[in-house]
């Protein structure tokens, strides 16, 4: 299965760069043909991968939170690797990145024209956008750039739901979304350079567990409060407590003062969001945070957060939450009450 010599995977690093993504897939890398020989019988195996850290000076450089990073190599004396991952970026949404990563972009460049594997975790699909690597083909990133990747790159397919995505002439081009969906990405290259069983090995090594329902689940779906428009704003405020009344958009209509098109025209254009759907966003908020906290009924929730017909709500959540309610309440309030549990 090892291939000899080791396949070759470099790291890109920069300041905005979340030092436990990078070094989390470095471990996970590293681990590959040596580390289920080495717990199953002592003996360590021969590595299969041979990560390093690529960055555009030698210097050592400092994290988005603070921890060192030295690189092994630059982007001018690197040699050809084998596979690129790049972590994610720790900048805003809406920050433009053209001209900051000059070095990083042309080296990306040039990687992809020599036929490397290009993956990206997280935000980091910025850079293969601003590459130009992704016009074209489909990616994703973490939920909360979805929009903004789209709106700056529009020959981009964006897929906002899903944790992987894998396109590109030769399916080179990786993406993932948000979080730990690096891990995905991590065990995906894996199997696809190595085989299945070494991905396996892997995910029970470090006892990693794929994101079978993409990355939905965990995106916040309310959009942030705008305060250009001050009628819409006004809007916004009175539905954030009154959200589960009958006739919310025709409420909000009358609030405005304005007449009912021209109502939705400038809510759309100051929130991105037609009113019923910003509605239905901060509805299904409320579900989420009541599935975890309570264990009212799915009908009781659906109904609190003004939706009569239980089987409407359900269809709603799991379209776009993407699973349905009972799975969404097992899984997240399992979670947040082994957290309360743990801190009694």
């Amino acid at each position: 299965m090892s291939p000899n010599p080791p396949l070759t995977v470099a790291l890109v690093a920069t300041p905005e760069t979340s030092a436990s993504t990078l070094y989390g897939m470095y471990d996970v890398f590293c681990s590959a043909g040596r580390d289920w020989t080495f717990i199953t019988t002592g003996v360590p195996g021969t590595p299969a991968m041979k990560p390093y850290v690529v960055a555009a000076t030698a210097e050592t450089l400092r994290a988005a939170n603070g921890v060192p990073i030295t690189p092994d190599r630059t982007f001018a004396d690197c040699p050809s690797p084998q596979i690129v991952c790049i972590p994610d970026l720790l900048v805003r949404p809406d920050q433009p990145i053209a001209g900051r990563y000059d070095a990083a972009v042309d080296w990306l460049q040039t990687c992809n024209n020599q036929g490397v594997t290009l993956a990206a975790a997280c935000s980091g699909s910025l850079l293969l956008a601003e590459a130009g690597l992704l016009d074209g083909w489909d990616a994703t990133t973490h939920w909360g750039y979805c929009e903004a990747l789209g709106r700056r790159y529009p020959e981009i397919t964006v897929h906002p739901s899903r944790a992987l995505v894998v396109s590109g002439e030769g399916q080179r081009l990786i993406t993932s979304g948000g979080g730990t969906s690096w891990q995905d990405l991590s065990l995906f290259l894996v199997a696809r350079f190595l085989g299945q069983e070494e991905a396996m090995r892997l995910a029970r090594v470090y006892l990693l567990d794929w994101h079978h329902h993409g990355q939905l689940p965990f995106s916040v779906l309310a959009c942030s409060r705008q305060v250009e428009d001050k009628r819409i704003a006004d809007c916004q405020e009175w539905i954030a407590e009154h959200y589960a009344e009958t006739g919310p958009v025709a409420a909000m209509a009358t609030l405005s003062g304005l007449a009912e098109r021209s109502f939705k025209r400038r809510f759309a254009k100051a929130t991105g969001m037609a009113p019923l759907d910003y509605v239905h966003t901060l509805r299904l908020e409320e579900a989420k945070q009541m599935l975890e906290t309570t264990e009212l009924a799915v009908e009781a929730v659906a109904n609190e957060v003004g939706y009569e017909d239980a089987s409407f709500f359900r269809r709603l959540f799991r379209r776009k939450v993407g699973m349905k309610p009972t799975d969404y309440r097992r899984r997240f309030g399992n979670v947040r009450k082994a957290l309360q549990a743990a801190a009694i």
